[in-house]
């Protein structure tokens, strides 16, 4: 199957980057001078990913807002419109068909970011149910969005976009036909703009004009890990329910109807047979995905995610770690790095300090 291109894939190619599959598209995993250069970018002063390839889907009509409320995980309630949301969509099982941001316009609008893999099949499951008069478009292709972040994010906004409003973490403003919101997945100060795809280019060269370092999927994975971020099919996925990922924070456990509520109610009644915990190297090596976890010889879990940590100048990971095991945050286990234990401490995420408020 042909990979869907980025509004801006000629940019990225002139600029030499690195271009490889993610979710059916080509993007950009890093540019020359490297991930870790543009991992420093985004934590010392700015950085801006192409992050096209994630899903829009826009929902309209009567109770549109309620509608969703009723099929995902947080409660929509808690927010006003102009502020977006992390969810989640499950399964009956609990298990997690995908995470992704809602953005409240009004009580019959909303703008949904899945992650570009499960978008068709957040969208099927939502026009599958959806009542009389609300509609689920695709707009998958007509936006392209940007991640402009790092301490200096505001001050490049402000040189490339006239007139946007001050906002506060999770809201967002519409500055003509650019949706600027209060978010991001690395942890830093930084704002995410939906742009429609004709006016990408435009958009994303007034950026890195005002001094924004062109970055990769590379450099977002490694924030996102020292965030301790989940990323879908890695950390959260069908088989791992946000009970067992720690992320019942976007949960509206007091919400009488969402997907998969019976299922995960029982089971953080019960406790999760796992939970996601972060390991931080203290000897050398990387740790990485599908690594066993070993504490006294004996296997208690499993590595999801894994990386160097360019601001910590060690390995980190997330791992799924048996509640029989008995490990607790502060003990020592080792990881299996094809065949050389690494001793990890077991930490609780984030493993460097967040700024995103």
């Amino acid at each position: 199957m042909d990979l869907l291109t980025s509004p801006l894939h000629d940019r990225h190619v002139a600029l030499g980057a690195t271009l490889a599959p993610f979710g059916g598209w080509s993007m950009p995993i890093s540019y020359p001078g490297g991930t870790v250069a543009e991992h420093t970018a985004v934590r010392e002063d700015v950085g801006v990913f192409d992050v096209s390839h994630l899903g829009k889907l826009a929902l309209h009509g009567p109770g549109a807002a309620g509608y969703v409320n009723a099929c995902l995980t947080a409660d929509l309630g808690r927010i006003s419109p102009g502020q977006a949301q992390y969810t989640l969509c499950c399964a009956d099982d609990g298990g997690v068909v995908d995470d992704l941001i809602a953005y409240l316009v009004g009580p019959d609008e909303l703008l949904l970011v899945p992650n570009a893999a499960n978008a068709a099949e957040v969208a099927k499951l939502l026009a599958a149910a959806a009542p009389a008069g609300v509609t689920v478009t695709d707009r998958h292709t007509e936006l392209a969005v940007l991640a402009v972040q790092g301490p200096r994010s505001r001050a490049v906004l402000d040189a490339a976009i006239d007139g946007l409003a001050e906002l506060d973490y999770m809201a967002f403003t519409d500055a003509g036909e650019v949706r600027v919101c209060r978010t991001g997945y690395t942890g830093e100060h930084g704002y995410e703009l939906l742009v429609p795809a004709a006016d990408a280019g435009r958009v994303w060269d007034a950026v890195v004009a005002a001094g924004a370092r062109p970055c990769g999927l590379g450099a977002r994975d490694t924030l996102r890990t020292e965030m301790g971020y989940p990323l879908h099919g890695q950390d959260l996925s069908r088989d791992i329910t946000p009970v067992q990922a720690g992320s019942g924070w976007a949960v509206g456990w007091d919400k009488p109807a969402f997907w998969g509520r019976e299922a995960l109610v029982a089971e953080r009644a019960a406790g999760p047979a796992r939970r996601l915990r972060g390991l931080l190297a203290t000897g050398r090596g990387v740790p990485r995905p599908h690594m066993d976890v070993r504490s006294s010889g004996v296997d208690v879990g499993t590595t999801t995610s894994g990386t160097f940590s360019p601001t910590l100048r060690t390995g980190i990971a997330l791992a799924l770690i048996d509640t029989a095991s008995g490990v607790e945050l502060g003990d020592t286990v080792v990881v299996d790095v094809r065949g050389r234990e690494l001793a990890c401490e077991v930490v609780r995420p984030p493993f460097v300090p967040s700024h995103v408020r």
